[in-house]
């Protein structure tokens, strides 16, 4: 009777200093609120101060900020559900006033964003559920401050990665019914699997979705091997790379022009940007464009004048020049062979033909022929 008299009276000061309309029951070591059901959009705050079991499952509950400050005055719950709410992304310090919460239940809600922080101050967490969300990706730095964790559900969610630390600690982990990638990403996730203790539940379920060739468990789907291999590849193709950029600035730094300040110092010139190539390339481009169209414009006018054929008509010589050109000739001939005995031919009259004439010469002495024949 003397050790019940002790809870008697904090009940009863309990029961003073908070009028308690919700569904609670209060024993000796427990205060369990069952707020399940309720339509609720917010955390009740008419709920004792000092419950250690909150389920609000099957809500409408955000988890707002002004979720979070109400939240702040429960610092006793061990045990919180979650479930089946509506939330749709953990921020930053959502539970970090819950410093003695053991088992958190977060599951079919609409997740898809887990901030690096969203656990903070958790140091008692030991079970974490997150089924059945939308969650794409997740870093396991949100994981790290965890320190007491050992069961960690993320089945049913979008998954294709997850790149885990070595120094995360579980004892039993579920993956199940998540699109997992099986390539040298998930190699990471593939070898702590095996290395540690952990115990992946329902693993025959946790298979790659590609490649679909067949169905094979995350476990054991990658080779390491061959993904050294490419990491090697890698590497050697990221150092060519570097070595070629370094050489370029080393290169750039030497044909960098300098000028000399007031003060006798060196000053490097700034180096020109994209910008002026980008520039230059306009330029070129217009005016190779302007060429050619200059061309198309100009190339009928240089094919008539360079390559066509045109005919011309012979133009005639002036009569009086023909026969003024042959006189003088005939006329020095005449003077030069006086005292030779070569025969002199006399032209009396060169002209050319008049516009009836047909071109032909007449010969006397073929009309006297035909005659006498005839």
């Amino acid at each position: 009777l003397s050790m019940k008299l002790p809870c008697l009276t904090v009940w009863a000061a309990t029961l003073f200093l908070n009028p308690v309309t919700a569904d609670c029951s209060i024993t000796s070591q427990t205060v369990i609120c069952e707020e399940s059901g309720k339509n609720l959009s917010n955390i009740p705050t008419n709920l004792f101060q000092n419950v250690t079991k909150l389920s609000l499952k099957n809500n409408k509950i955000t988890l707002h900020n002004s979720d979070k400050e109400i939240l702040g005055h429960f610092i006793n719950i061990t045990e919180f559900y979650l479930n089946e709410n509506r939330i749709t992304e953990l921020c930053n310090n959502s539970f970090s006033n819950l410093k003695k919460l053991i088992n958190l239940d977060i599951s079919n809600n609409h997740i898809s964003t887990v901030h690096k922080a969203a656990f903070a101050g958790l140091h008692q967490l030991s079970v974490l559920n997150l089924s059945y969300n939308m969650i794409a990706y997740l870093d396991s730095d949100a994981f790290t401050s965890l320190e007491s964790l050992t069961v960690l559900n993320l089945q049913y969610n979008l998954l294709k990665y997850f790149h885990i630390k070595s120094s995360f600690k579980l004892i039993k982990i579920v993956l199940a019914g998540n699109p997992w990638i099986c390539s040298c990403d998930l190699l990471d996730l593939q070898i702590w699997l095996t290395a540690s203790n952990v115990t992946l539940e329902n693993e025959s379920n946790t298979t790659c979705t590609l490649p679909t060739k067949e169905e094979m468990s995350i476990k054991t789907a990658i080779q390491q091997a061959d993904c050294k291999i490419g990491k090697a590849s890698l590497e050697n193709t990221v150092n060519a790379t570097l070595a070629i950029n370094l050489t370029r600035s080393a290169l750039i730094i030497a044909l960098t022009p300098s000028i000399t300040d007031n003060n006798g110092t060196n000053t490097a010139l700034p180096l020109l940007g994209k910008s002026w190539t980008f520039l230059a390339g306009v330029l070129g481009f217009v005016l190779g464009t302007t060429l050619l169209i200059f061309t198309a414009v100009k190339c009928p006018t240089w094919y008539h004048y360079l390559i066509s054929y045109r005919h011309h008509r012979l133009e005639e010589d002036h009569p009086g020049m023909c026969e003024q050109e042959f006189s003088a000739h005939l006329s020095s001939s005449s003077v030069t062979g006086t005292n030779s005995e070569e025969p002199i031919v006399t032209f009396e009259k060169i002209h050319a033909f008049g516009d009836g004439e047909d071109g032909f010469i007449e010969d006397k002495y073929i009309d006297s022929y035909v005659n006498e024949e005839s």
